[in-house]
């Protein structure tokens, strides 16, 4: 799932991140402040080590609140100091006081009238700490920081989008197929990309045919692979022991589809990401809508400013595709794929509407200095953008090599 990067040109520095949580910070920034009264207690908190919905249950156990009453705006890495808000109801400021739970800190508490809901923020600040880069780092961070500053940000979900063996979009790939039998293999993963010695043998098991060999090699703690396989085992067929997974899984995966095919489309166009073809669905980097464009040449100028941007589709049965060339990219991948926008309409809850996404994002606020043999990043994106697709553009890592970052 590799693109060639925007800034060719420009030397890559190398080096590593994520050495230790304190390497990336990320912090939302608000859409909104909360205004001091209402049901809602927002809690903006700083965490390390915990996914955004371990917090949550720590805080909801805590409290005594359930789970599902609570919002976020934006979900959080585990790997990484993160400030988020969540909103918490019918909790008051002073029973926050004395709160002490491992790996979180609260940083202000304030009350407010709505739940918070995902997307519930402008974006994200980000101060990321480089490792041992290579050669003129400084230098070719800064040209790159410019580059992007002027151009946008290729708007790519990137490799952490499909999970820790890079297949998790071939799984929605099978899902949407419906080729059930494909989408169990991929589940359990391809053996020659796992190092866990347990799991390959399980993987290679199961791939033999040898279910049984393959239950007894997984282990415990993968619960939904081995759910999966005691379906097979009492002769369920693949499709209802696939569909069985929680399907908060399954939509993960039909995600990681859409998320691989957005990206395929922002490499075919990476080389003129910020021009504007007749029949664009132009993306307003204001407020988010999109409108359809007749005359490239008179919109341009507002592409130059990075005031609207050429869209793609996550594709959905009901997303708009684009005219013109656009289109015909659009429409070819999808022939390419043997799909149709119909074909997201899945039953079970597993239908994919679709949405326009911008093909690139603005970059803020960047400033890079050095320390040592470390390079200290910072900058700011909007919501649903990827650190990622800066750092890779900065760093250019080695084609198989997996950057993790928060978004």
């Amino acid at each position: 799932m590799s693109s060639p990067y925007l800034t060719t040109q420009i030397p890559g520095t190398g080096g590593l991140i994520k050495e230790t949580p304190e390497d990336f910070l990320v912090e939302e920034i608000p859409l909104y402040a909360p205004c001091g009264e209402g049901e809602h207690l927002y809690l903006q908190v700083e965490k390390q080590g915990l996914t955004t919905f371990a917090m949550m249950e720590r805080l909801a156990r805590a409290l005594g609140v359930k789970e599902r009453d609570m919002g976020y705006a934006g979900l959080k890495d585990a790997r990484a100091t993160t400030r988020q808000t969540v909103s918490i109801p019918g909790v008051l400021p002073e029973q926050i006081q004395g709160l002490n739970l491992e790996g979180v800190r609260i940083l202000s508490a304030t009350l407010h009238g709505n739940k918070l809901r995902p997307g519930h923020l402008a974006g994200n600040r980000f101060a990321i700490r480089v490792r041992q880069v290579e050669g003129d780092a400084l230098e070719a961070a800064r040209a790159t920081l410019g580059a992007l500053q002027e151009f946008g940000v290729p708007n790519l979900f990137g490799q952490q989008r499909y999970g820790s063996l890079g297949n998790s979009h071939l799984v929605g790939r099978a899902l949407l197929r419906k080729e059930y039998e494909a989408a169990a293999g991929q589940v359990l993963g391809d053996p020659a990309r796992i190092s866990n010695a347990r799991w390959r043998q399980g993987a290679e098991r199961f791939a033999a045919g040898d279910l049984e060999g393959a239950l007894a090699a997984l282990p415990p703690r993968m619960r939904n692979e081995r759910a999966l396989i005691r379906d097979l085992l009492a002769g369920r067929p693949a499709g209802k022991a696939v569909l069985g997974l929680p399907r908060k899984l399954l939509r993960l995966y039909l995600s990681a589809y859409q998320s691989s095919l957005f990206d395929r489309l922002v490499a075919m166009r990476l080389a003129t990401l910020g021009t504007l073809w007749p029949g664009d669905l132009a993306y307003k980097h204001g407020n988010g809508a999109c409108f359809t464009v007749e005359e490239p040449a008179a919109e341009q100028p507002r592409a130059d400013r990075l005031e609207i941007s050429p869209s793609a589709p996550l594709f959905g049965y009901k997303v708009t595709l684009a005219g013109g060339q656009a289109g015909i990219l659009e429409e070819a991948l999808l022939e390419k794929e043997s799909l149709r926008t119909e074909d997201f309409r899945l039953e079970r809850g597993l239908s994919m509407e679709g949405e326009r996404r911008p093909l690139r994002v603005p970059l803020t606020g960047a400033e890079v200095r050095q320390e040592g043999d470390d390079l200290l990043l910072g900058f700011g994106l909007p919501r649903g953008s990827y650190a990622t697709s800066v750092l890779r553009e900065i760093m250019k890592p080695p084609e198989n090599d997996t950057l993790h970052g928060d978004h």
